[in-house]
């Protein structure tokens, strides 16, 4: 390798590890750090979005933390696993139960696992889970108001908390975005977080939804209201700090494999 290739490797080295310690940055920022001209950095930051190794914005760069997938990604994602997750969340609702549903892949999924129940009453903010579940066995299904998401084809934003508050169910199932190392719960914007939050805090029952690839991940935003989850469901075995830290909050896990 030559001495400027290796420069710069060693430049964006140092451009990914100024994004894992913050999230962000901007090329002013790496201008100064670097000690290059800001078309140098462009063209490392253009080079590393093109190597899916960074998320390039206008005026700088996002680390792969700090942005979600979109739906159609995750859509593609460790399918078997998901839906293991789901069929075993169906299995807890009874014919007749009022139940929240989240927005996200593992939550389409759920809807699909609730072919065979009937008469449940359903508040969803995805559009996907509501045409599923609408018309079918006897079920009654609410679609939480707000600002629909393009990418996610759900709602969020004050609308939507305002009208899922004034309802309180029997259980609620969530998605969830990201999971530390530390068993923080934590998700990709604010709006997003609130209404997994108000989802939690209006549930006699709730239960958080996680596949494999959602653990050791880090996104901007923690979810409130997370610790008083009632169960976590997961296609893998966590690891013992998470476990631990779900053990503190009474939260529990209950893991689905294969076979």
């Amino acid at each position: 390798m030559s001495r400027t290739n290796m420069l710069a490797e060693e430049r964006r080295g140092r451009i990914l590890e100024v994004l894992d310690a913050r999230g962000s940055v901007s090329v002013t920022e790496l201008h100064r750090q670097l000690n290059v001209s800001r078309e140098t950095i462009r063209r490392d930051i253009t080079q590393l979005s093109n190597e899916n190794r960074l998320r390039k914005t206008h005026g700088g760069a996002l680390s792969k933390t700090s942005w979600e997938p979109s739906l159609t990604e995750r859509l593609s994602v460790n399918i078997a696993g998901k839906r293991r997750i789901a069929e075993a969340a169906a299995e807890l609702i009874p014919d007749g139960s009022s139940v929240i549903i989240d927005s996200g892949s593992t939550t389409q999924c759920l809807a699909d696992s609730l072919a065979s129940h009937r008469d449940l009453t359903v508040y969803t903010n995805d559009l996907q889970v509501a045409a599923k579940l609408y018309g079918r066995n006897g079920h009654r299904v609410y679609m939480i108001g707000g600002e629909l998401n393009e990418n996610e084809g759900s709602t969020f934003g004050p609308d939507a908390i305002f009208m899922l508050s004034t309802y309180f169910t029997d259980f609620a199932f969530l998605g969830v975005s990201a999971i530390s190392q530390h068993a923080w719960m934590t998700d990709y914007s604010r709006n997003a977080s609130e209404l997994r939050g108000t989802m939690i805090a209006h549930a006699k029952t709730s239960v958080l939804l996680a596949d494999k690839s959602k653990f050791n991940v880090t996104a901007s935003v923690r979810v409130q209201n997370a610790e008083k989850a009632s169960m976590m469901i997961t296609d893998t075995d966590p690891g013992e700090k998470i476990q631990h830290t779900l053990n503190g909050f009474g939260i529990e896990l209950r893991i689905v494999t294969a076979g």
